[in-house]
């Protein structure tokens, strides 16, 4: 008995919720749609803070009851593996740990009834006092049991400079179809009592996708205040193609991507077929500026895109190779529109008839990136979603990385972020 009361009052002082421990940049509410959260005046931009700065983020999210709820939202510090910190929110957060998100706007101009959120965070008179991963928890009526999603949030607190370089493959097998990363860490003059190299780690995100990230605990050349990170087996990725796109911008018009749009005049439901794609495993590559997978909220009928956009169900069609499915592969869309995960929502279901994949998505006017992907079935443990079979790689694709840097002096209690840089894989550009 005793041994449950301590455990709930530790619980009590760190603010962390056992079976939300692991649910990072999840939607737990089927009401909620179109979750954004960008810095400020960026839709295109990652939400990573450094301390000192002033900087902001904008957070837009839907809530499709529309009506009026009273909405709250809280940061918890985080390991660099996303498990909660063993700290208490005071010794990481400045203000209130609670905010009320007070900003709101019902729907207008369209045929959807939605209620529209919005905040700026972190708040003039809160905000952290350390760097580190911090997950954001949005919850119902400052009830941290109702959350109803999450969202990553990095802030920098930088103390050593961090560069880097994307690179083509060495190995022949992956030497046209992969890229790796050569980072560096300098030290010097950071103050850092590191009593090992295995002190810091290196995270990688290609395109800011955590389910593909490389974490890396020890450096391949450790030389006094000089830290170089290049051993190929563990930082390199498959190069994919530029992403797919959809301008959905406007229902009324069709842009060159959409085939048909169906707008039934007895019902509030609009359906828009996208142009059926063709598998692009063995096509030449081709270069055009995209936006590595993310969308942004736009809108060429009405003025205001974040409560006077529609929603659609957009159809997306995949051709495989020889219209022959996948044996023993699981299709989904993939992107920020579908959370990057192979969920139920954005799988893709084979039509024997016609011999092609079929899916669909509820999504918001705007322009969106995405790609199909494969997973094997039934899902092991150590598979990933992979574009290979139905994309195709080259190593001069332009990607997105971005490298952080974790250090956890002896005896401390969380990973500080201390240091973070971003490249783009600029080949013959």
């Amino acid at each position: 008995m005793r041994h449950r009361l301590f455990t709930l009052i530790l619980l009590g002082l760190t603010g962390v919720v056992p079976s939300l421990a692991q649910r990072v940049d999840t939607i737990l509410s089927g009401k909620i749609r179109t979750v954004k959260l960008f810095r400020v005046g960026d839709p295109v931009s990652y939400p990573i803070l450094y301390m000192q700065s002033g900087e902001q983020l904008e957070l837009h999210f839907d809530d499709l009851d529309g009506d009026v709820k009273f909405y709250y939202y809280s940061m918890q510090l985080c390991n660099a593996d996303w498990r909660p910190a063993n700290l208490p929110p005071f010794d990481y957060w400045r203000g209130f740990i609670s905010n009320r998100i007070s900003n709101y706007r019902i729907s207008s101009l369209v045929q959807t009834r939605y209620t529209h959120y919005q905040a700026v965070l972190p708040e003039r008179n809160a905000g952290p006092t350390r760097g580190g991963n911090y997950l954001l928890r949005v919850y119902l009526n400052d009830d941290t049991n109702r959350v109803v999603f999450t969202r990553r949030v990095l802030v920098v607190n930088k103390k050593v400079a961090v560069g880097g370089a994307v690179l083509q493959a060495f190995r022949g097998e992956f030497f046209q179809s992969h890229q790796r990363i050569l980072a560096t860490v300098n030290t010097q003059g950071a103050n850092l009592q590191t009593f090992s190299p295995q002190d810091l780690k290196l995270t990688i995100l290609q395109n800011y996708t955590w389910q593909t990230a490389r974490t890396l605990d020890r450096p391949t050349i450790f030389r006094s205040n000089y830290y170089e990170y290049a051993e190929e087996e563990t930082t390199r990725f498959p190069a994919g193609k530029e992403w797919r796109w959809v301008d959905l911008r406007s229902f009324r018009l069709r842009s060159e991507r959409v085939s048909r749009i169906v707008d039934s005049d007895t019902s509030r439901r609009i359906d828009i077929y996208v142009t059926p794609d063709e598998d692009r495993q063995r096509q030449v590559y081709l270069f055009y500026r995209d936006l590595n997978g993310l969308y942004t909220t736009e809108n060429r009928d009405n003025p205001n895109p974040w409560w006077q956009s529609e929603y659609a169900w957009v159809h997306f069609t995949f051709v495989p190779p020889g219209k022959r499915p996948f044996f023993g592969q699981r299709v989904f869309i993939q992107g920020e529109l579908s959370g990057y995960s192979a969920a139920a929502e954005n799988e893709m279901r084979y039509n024997d008839s016609l011999g092609v994949y079929e899916g669909k998505l509820y999504l918001k006017q705007g322009f969106y990136n995405y790609r199909y992907v494969t997973l094997p079935e039934p899902n092991k443990n150590n598979s990933v979603l992979s574009a290979s079979a139905t994309e195709g790689d080259f190593w001069g694709t332009e990607n997105q990385y971005l490298l952080l840097l974790y250090f956890r002096p002896f005896g401390a209690r969380a990973d500080e972020l201390i240091g973070a840089t971003e490249l783009r894989s600029n080949f013959m550009r």
